[in-house]
This record gives structure tokens, C-alpha cells and sequence, in this order.
């Protein structure tokens, strides 16, 4: 009996003595947790404001670049890259035929069963996007339009749903004009659900194709 209480206590200390060896260090606040672009903050996690937590989903991504692509591809078909539409609209971003022939991508069989080119093909475009709306991007970013906030990312998301001729449509009659996708999504919902994020990295190209 006395032996086994000796081995007991002996595990016991050990633990103890592991625990104790680990010391709390206080957080502090470092200039690269933030990223600010003139007068729009697109902030980096972690924060040192707990409201900049609410509603976020685990796996965690903020406002990160891979927040936004993963936010966007949630909802366009809940990042299955198989996905394809009643009306044609293919992969994890669901991309129509003709977007990807502009691209650069014709064969629609390869590019479903490939999640690395979906990948690729979805930054592209952003490239893409964001030459073609640079003016826009420039005159109304910082802005509210139509009771919208105005980002970068806001509007390459809303240029995803429908086009870049849908949000200059939307920003040019200051929201009046209702611009919606097939299914009755609208831009002005893209343009606030995918505000702030962190695009500011996207380069933009006149004419860029997948390699």
C-alpha cells in the first residue's frame, strides 16, 4: 500500500511541477495587427476589441484575403467545387462559361475537377475586375451609396455576382438602379455582406489569364 501511494504522489508532483512551468504573459498591442488604406481600415485579427470577434465562425479568418474568398464561395455554393447550378454556373465560385473562356479556361470538365485552377481562376478574375472598375473603385470607395458603405472588396464581390456593368449601373444612379443576379440576389447585398475585407494585394490586369 505504502508503494502505491509513494508512485501516486510521485506522478502527482510531476504534474505539478510540469504546470508550474508554463508563466502567462500579458497580451500586448502590436502595429501589425492593422492594415489602413486612407480612409478605410481593414483590420487584421488578433484584435484588442472583443466586438470585432461577434458573429465570426470557426475556422477562424476575420478580414483576412481567405476570409473574403471563403465568405464568397460559402455563398455562391457552400465551397463545393463540384457544384453546378440549374443554370450552368460551375465550381466552388461558380463561374459561368463565358467568364472563364476570358480567362483564359475553355475546357469546363478539367476546371471542375480541378480545386487548384478554381482557386486560381477566382484571383484572377478578381485582376480582372479590378482593372476593369478602377475608376470606380478610386471615386467611390469610402463612400455611402444607397445606404451601402463602399469598399474595394464590396464591389469585386458584387462585380463576381453580376458583373462589372451591374455595379457601375448601382453606383452611377446612387442604388436606384436594382441590379440583380438570376436568382434575385442583388449587388447592393454583396456589396455590404463583403465589405472591408482585405483585397488590397489583388493586382489589377487589363487582360490576365489563368496559367
Amino acid at each position: 500500500m505504502i508503494k502505491k501511494w509513494t508512485y501516486y504522489s510521485t506522478i502527482l508532483l510531476v504534474i505539478v511541477g510540469i504546470c508550474s512551468a508554463f508563466k502567462s504573459e500579458d497580451i500586448k498591442s502590436h502595429s501589425w495587427f492593422y492594415v489602413s488604406e486612407e480612409d478605410e481600415l481593414s483590420y487584421q485579427f488578433p484584435s484588442l476589441n472583443p466586438n470585432d470577434y461577434y458573429n465570426n465562425t470557426i475556422p477562424f479568418t476575420g478580414k483576412y484575403f481567405i476570409g473574403f474568398k471563403e465568405a464568397v464561395a460559402f455563398r455562391e455554393s457552400q465551397g463545393n467545387y463540384k457544384k453546378v447550378n440549374s443554370k450552368g454556373f460551375m465550381g466552388k465560385y461558380q463561374f459561368g462559361p463565358h467568364t472563364l473562356a476570358s480567362i483564359g479556361i475553355r475546357d469546363q470538365g478539367a476546371f471542375l475537377r480541378n480545386p487548384e485552377l478554381q482557386e486560381k481562376a477566382f484571383v484572377t478574375l478578381l485582376k480582372k475586375h479590378k482593372w476593369e472598375l478602377r475608376n470606380e473603385i478610386s471615386n467611390y470607395r469610402g463612400k455611402t451609396v444607397g445606404g451601402v458603405y463602399i469598399t474595394e472588396s464590396g464591389i469585386l464581390a458584387a462585380a463576381h455576382l453580376g458583373g462589372p456593368g451591374s455595379v457601375r449601373r448601382f453606383l452611377k444612379t446612387d442604388g436606384r438602379r436594382k441590379c440583380h443576379d438570376g436568382y434575385g440576389t442583388s449587388v447592393k447585398t454583396y456589396m455590404k455582406r463583403f465589405s472591408g475585407y482585405e483585397t488590397h494585394h489583388i493586382k489589377p490586369e487589363k487582360n490576365p489569364k489563368v496559367n
